[in-house]
């Protein structure tokens, strides 16, 4: 059984790995290339930084931390996403709720010590978990963002969002678990209309409004919030969301996660999937759950194995998998809420 503890460090050295933090619609991101300079580098301590952003988990909120580990379907019937979401109890998880931009001071617990005089800013979103904030030191923009302290960013009036979108400061998403910043600039006109490769933020009104905390696509139970997510190598897409060529080590590396942090029925329904391929049951012999996410681990499970007999040009199996995927993952059942960008 590995350790929560291990398992984060050893995937903040992974530069494979993503991580976020935020809440449905507000999100911001930390990946890295292969190679990429660090200007923070202590997994030991929950710590990664590079010149484009950084992440660092609380070490004495990480014993606290109740992991949920999960897959959801791609609207690609080759693909499927993964992640571990990084929860609390509800009660324990709550942000500040700020609903108007707010100044709260030099950000002196910055990842560099370079950030740590900027003064950073509540955008007021009321976030159910995470207070997303952005953090400035040039003076034209701080004189607008302290002008307008106390107002919405939304109110189409106030000219604070418009200075924050020309001047791109920082964006830090605060939670009881940690922080994640980015020091790129925003998506939008000035980047082409996408987010940069790399570290970026989103910030998705129509879904903010929904107030949710999390998308309901993921199984977290009742009782948590999710705070952050880890986003462990995908087998069959880059970090980008990309196809890439189905790398088994990283697909076994999750399943190890997936069968210790998972919902517990989830795991054993996958299992009881695999035993029935195994003995070459006909679909029409197996029964699915009525639940959604059993469903979805059904169709999961048969992704998977399509991609593994495809892997070892075993035809007989492939042609099995076929079958139980004819009667079980329709495509059209695919929701277009399902997302198929990690981190996103």
């Amino acid at each position: 059984m590995a350790d929560l503890r291990d398992v984060l460090q050893d995937h903040l050295a992974d530069e494979k790995a993503g991580w976020s933090m935020g809440s449905f619609g507000a999100v911001a991101e930390f990946h890295q290339d292969k190679g990429e300079p660090l200007d923070a580098d202590a997994p030991a301590l929950f710590v990664r930084a590079t010149r484009r952003g950084a992440i660092r988990l609380d070490a004495g909120m990480v014993g606290r931390i109740e992991p949920v580990a999960y897959e959801t379907l791609s609207p690609k019937p080759h693909r499927w996403s993964h992640a571990l979401a990084l929860c609390l109890p509800a009660g324990d998880a709550a942000g500040s709720r700020r609903d108007v931009l707010t100044e709260l001071g030099p950000d002196e617990d910055a990842v560099r010590p370079a950030d740590r005089t900027a003064i950073l800013f509540d955008m007021g979103l009321a976030l159910p978990q995470c207070d997303f904030c952005i953090r400035a030191d040039d003076p034209a923009l701080l004189a607008i963002l302290r002008e307008n302290a106390g107002r919405s960013l939304f109110d189409p009036a106030n000219p604070a969002g418009g200075a924050i979108l020309k001047a791109h400061p920082h964006r830090v998403a605060l939670t009881r678990i940690g922080r994640v910043e980015v020091f790129q600039k925003i998506g939008g006109p000035d980047t082409g209309g996408v987010s940069p490769p790399g570290p970026h933020t989103h910030l998705l009104p129509q879904l903010l409004k929904s107030g949710r905390t999390h998308s309901a696509n993921v199984p977290i139970p009742d009782h948590l919030m999710p705070l952050g997510y880890l986003h462990p190598a995908n087998p069959v897409m880059d970090g980008m969301g990309a196809d890439r060529d189905f790398d088994i080590e990283d697909h076994v590396r999750f399943q190890a996660l997936y069968d210790q942090f998972a919902r517990p029925d989830l795991p054993i329904l996958r299992k009881a999937v695999l035993a029935a391929l195994d003995k070459k049951v006909e679909p029409h012999r197996f029964t699915v759950p009525a639940d959604r996410f059993g469903r979805a681990t059904v169709r999961l499970t048969l992704r998977q194995q399509h991609r593994l007999a495809e892997k070892f040009a075993d035809s007989a199996y492939l042609d099995l998998v076929a079958r139980w995927r004819e009667a079980f993952d329709k495509v059209s059942d695919t929701t277009a809420a399902d997302d198929d960008a990690p981190g996103h």
